[in-house]
């Protein structure tokens, strides 16, 4: 359904700053701020392409977060909806100094979840998605310790392929292939913190059996175009590098994906949050042309659709001297 929409653009820009990955406290419940200051902050910070990607909605009350516990699934589908809205609005306010894309990041909860998150997208007419995996055992993996202990203890109970005496070992493997099962039937655009499962068991070593499923999903989402998200948020939580780890994006880019940048904010104070260590982190990777979304300015329909472009000599960028006088 997105990849309809692919193609490869290869324009070799001086002056474009993307991030495809926001969160605002005004739709967000453990967020903070409004929408259109996180818009104004990133223009301030000399973006030039911006998504706003807001959490999709839950609809059963089992799946609400402790902080929603005043909430029914009805209010966060309301929500959303006035995410869109809100979204739009500022999309044309603010299109002479920012270029503001309008998605959803998308839960992989039950087995409805991957029509809950089309129906939005044709319902919306979004413009992106990004698939990202938050829950395994429906439960929420990376919220909180105590909710990922509680997914740990779970752990392939109901698994023919369970090793016995391992839950990590199970929850992993159970992560790897809820997160294949998204990236087929979602192809979303964006893969989003593609190991995100680790940021509770950051030592957890790989079994060869793990590789094999992380392998088949880059795979997967080289062939049909996807970007693979370097989000900086892996820094905040105390990895010592940006989502994926460098073993996953070693195997990334050994395979030719095709990689994107993301701040994954969830407040004012966190756009673009450690990307003077980003920068760091795509230059021990030899990382320097980067993939980004934007709208294809040869469409002559009103609703214009998403189109991937190519961005090279991006360690070169003028957009990173602003964070680390260093990099001059």
């Amino acid at each position: 359904m997105f990849l309809g929409r692919e193609m490869i653009n290869a324009l070799s820009l001086k002056s474009i700053s993307f991030n495809n990955h926001y969160h605002s406290g005004q739709f967000c419940q453990h967020a903070t701020g409004l929408l259109e200051e996180i818009v104004q902050e990133a223009i301030k910070k000399k973006f030039l392409v911006y998504g706003l990607s807001e959490h999709c909605p839950r609809y059963r009350v089992e799946d609400l977060y402790p902080e929603e516990s005043h909430l029914q699934p009805s209010d966060l589908s309301k929500t959303f909806e006035e995410f869109v809205k809100e979204a739009r609005r500022l999309q044309e306010i603010y299109k002479s100094q920012i270029t503001l894309l309008v998605g959803l990041e998308s839960e992989t909860i039950t087995s409805s979840s991957t029509s809950e998150v089309l129906d939005l997208v044709e319902k919306y007419s979004l413009d992106y998605v990004v698939g990202s995996v938050h829950h395994v055992h429906e439960t929420p993996i990376d919220f909180d310790l105590e909710m990922f202990e509680i997914a740990l203890s779970k752990s392939s109970s109901s698994n023919k392929q369970r090793i016995e005496n391992n839950p990590e070992e199970n929850l992993f493997a159970e992560y790897f292939d809820s997160q294949y099962q998204m990236l087929q039937n979602i192809k979303p655009m964006i893969v989003g913190h593609f190991d995100v499962i680790r940021i509770y068991r950051p030592n957890f070593i790989f079994s060869d059996s793990i590789w094999e499923k992380v392998e088949r999903n880059i795979d997967c989402v080289i062939n049909y175009g996807g970007l693979f998200e370097i989000n900086s948020s892996g820094f905040k939580v105390g990895l010592p590098d940006a989502y994926p780890q460098r073993d996953i994006l070693q195997l990334i880019l050994k395979k030719g994906g095709k990689c994107t940048i993301s701040d994954d904010s969830h407040g004012v104070l966190r756009v673009a949050l450690h990307y003077d260590r980003l920068y760091n982190y795509l230059k021990e990777m030899n990382i320097n042309v980067l993939y980004y979304l934007d709208y294809n300015i040869d469409d002559i329909i009103k609703h214009k659709k998403v189109i991937v472009k190519e961005m090279k000599n991006v360690l070169d960028h003028p957009f990173w001297d602003q964070f680390n006088s260093s990099f001059l």
